[in-house]
């Protein structure tokens, strides 16, 4: 990766414009008049997103791609149970938290009691990027101090304070200054018995480091898949270290399940689950309504009194009844459908398959991830396990030439990520495998 470029695998920068359907290059350019620079495009060849259902997205002529990559419509594309709660509730009432409602009480109650008691209070936003603001904001009030810790290559959102713990979003984003990065855990490059050690010393230096400056320190936040990162799983516990050192310096544990969370990991609700830790606070986002806009903090009772006692704070579509409504719905499908087994299953099945893709082709390095949120890393060789970004886009652009759509990840955009919509069955898990096989035996 260009140090000096933005950083975004797998996109579409112009090369092959002239090569694309007609209609898709004047989409393309009616889209550039309009769309700031700041948007990207996936692909070597734009997809023409028409409709979406279940686990497939479809052009405008029809064709159907398999969707490997989007989690944000967790229980899958255009779900009737979502369209019609939503639709009842719209045509009923949608207005703001600051009117006794229903609804937002009744799947509060449900939500937090998806979780442990010591997490027992929620407040609801519109993106997990408020999410996250709300968070920083609540850790520093409570503490008393400034200092934020993340990963080295995370993604936690794009407003003001998001933004400056998303160091993935590029060199030109500039990192707070009360900010420190650590480098996650890399189970393929570490020994994974002492990676969970080894990144809580990092993250007890970077304690230090904050206090040395004068800003002390008031959490640490990690997405508990470490996504950004490149994705990593295992193994399940190497978290609880980091954990114990936030607590002891007095520190806030902020876990960010927007991606994770869900059910997505196959073993339980949340991703922090499976490393044995209790957060103070966790940040939910976009899957929680199958893409209606609501995302929410939740979070111990005593984290969150004296910052809602002291400040006024209020989203004012945050948790409104349509939104509350999808978020229902997906509750109600991932339990009614057994997506959370389903998860398990299939996600045991991929990285099966994936594993033995990996005995019959040199450039796959690692294979790893836990349920429906699975890695592949391709490497040049495997002595160095040295990154080859090149392999990974190339082989995102052959998935979407056969209408299978995945992307890429990692500080060294080289790694494969597999996230699909929970419905993900066997067989489409069976078609990506055969695809990718494919693809690697024609190089």
């Amino acid at each position: 990766m260009n140090s000096k470029t933005m950083h975004m695998a797998n996109a579409f920068d112009g090369s092959a414009l002239d090569e694309l359907d007609p209609d898709a290059r004047t989409l393309i350019g009616r889209r550039d008049a309009v769309l700031s620079p700041s948007y990207r495009l996936f692909y070597r060849e734009p997809i023409v997103a028409a409709r979406g259902e279940g686990v497939w997205l479809y052009d405008p002529n029809g064709n159907q791609y398999l969707d490997v990559y989007n989690n944000v419509p967790a229980v899958g594309h255009s779900h009737p149970h979502v369209q019609r709660l939503v639709s009842e509730q719209l045509g009923v009432l949608n207005t703001h938290t600051r009117y006794l409602t229903e609804p937002v009480i009744a799947y509060s109650e449900r939500l937090l009691a998806l979780f442990g008691p010591e997490l027992s209070k929620v407040v609801y936003t519109c993106t997990g990027s408020e999410a996250v603001d709300l968070a920083l904001r609540v850790a520093r009030y409570e503490t008393g101090s400034a200092g934020i810790i993340c990963t080295s290559h995370a993604y936690h959102g794009t407003t003001a304070a998001a933004a400056e713990i998303s160091p993935s979003l590029g060199p030109n984003n500039p990192i707070g200054p009360n900010v420190v990065l650590v480098a996650p855990p890399d189970t393929y490059r570490q020994d994974p018995h002492t990676a969970g050690q080894e990144f809580a010393d990092r993250v007890r230096d970077a304690i230090s480091t904050l206090q040395e400056r004068g800003v002390g320190f008031a959490g640490l936040i990690v997405d508990s898949i470490l996504s950004s990162d490149g994705v990593q799983a295992d193994p399940a516990g190497f978290l609880a270290p980091a954990a114990a050192a936030v607590r002891a310096a007095g520190g806030l544990w902020i876990a960010d399940e927007v991606q994770p969370g869900f059910g997505r990991l196959g073993s339980g609700w949340w991703g922090f689950e499976r490393h044995t830790l209790q957060p103070d606070l966790v940040v939910l986002g976009k899957p929680m309504g199958n893409g209606i806009p609501i995302a929410a903090l939740v979070g111990r009772d005593n984290v969150m009194a004296r910052f809602g006692r002291d400040i006024r704070y209020f989203n004012t579509f945050g948790g409104n009844p349509v939104s509350i409504a999808a978020a229902t719905a997906v509750l109600d499908v991932i339990e009614a459908d057994g997506l959370l087994e389903n998860a398990r299953e299939v996600g045991r099945q991929l990285l099966h398959g994936l594993t033995e893709l990996a005995g019959r082709h040199a450039e796959i390095g690692d294979v790893r991830g836990s349920g429906l949120f699975v890695a592949v890393e391709l490497v040049t060789d495997r002595d160095t396990k040295n990154p080859d970004p090149a392999t990974a886009s190339w082989i995102v652009n052959e998935l979407r030439s056969r209408r299978i759509l995945i992307s890429a990840s990692g500080p060294f955009e080289n790694v494969l990520k597999i996230r699909p919509p929970l419905p993900f069955g066997a067989a489409h898990a069976d078609q990506l495998l055969t695809e990718l096989d494919d693809i690697l035996g024609a190089r």
